[in-house]
């Protein structure tokens, strides 16, 4: 059984006991999160739309952290314009502990 999952305008295919970093959550490390699930392949079946409206994924918040830092060069030719910038991306790694639906 997999389902696909939404959260932080992203859709992930999981199935129980998949890791994943996703979009940074207002959650602290062990606490359980619910994620709304889009689509469930239950034995062979394919569920959507109104069929789902009870179904959700629970996750275990495993890390919070940032991703890799990323250099931003804009530079314009003949005058004198450099600008540099980094960006490191904020994450939440959490686990798949049960899809319920």
């Amino acid at each position: 059984m997999y389902a696909i999952i939404q959260t932080g305008g992203k859709q992930y295919k999981v199935e129980k006991d998949t890791v994943l970093k996703v979009e940074s959550l207002k959650e602290e490390v062990g606490k359980k999160v619910k994620l709304d699930v889009v689509m469930l392949n239950k034995d062979g079946k394919v569920l959507v739309g109104d069929s789902l409206k009870d179904a959700y994924a629970e996750a275990e918040v495993t890390y919070n952290g940032k991703g890799k830092k990323i250099n931003i060069f804009k530079y314009k030719p003949k005058k004198r314009i450099r600008k540099r910038q980094g960006h490191r991306q904020p994450y939440t790694e959490i686990k798949i502990t049960n899809i319920v639906g």
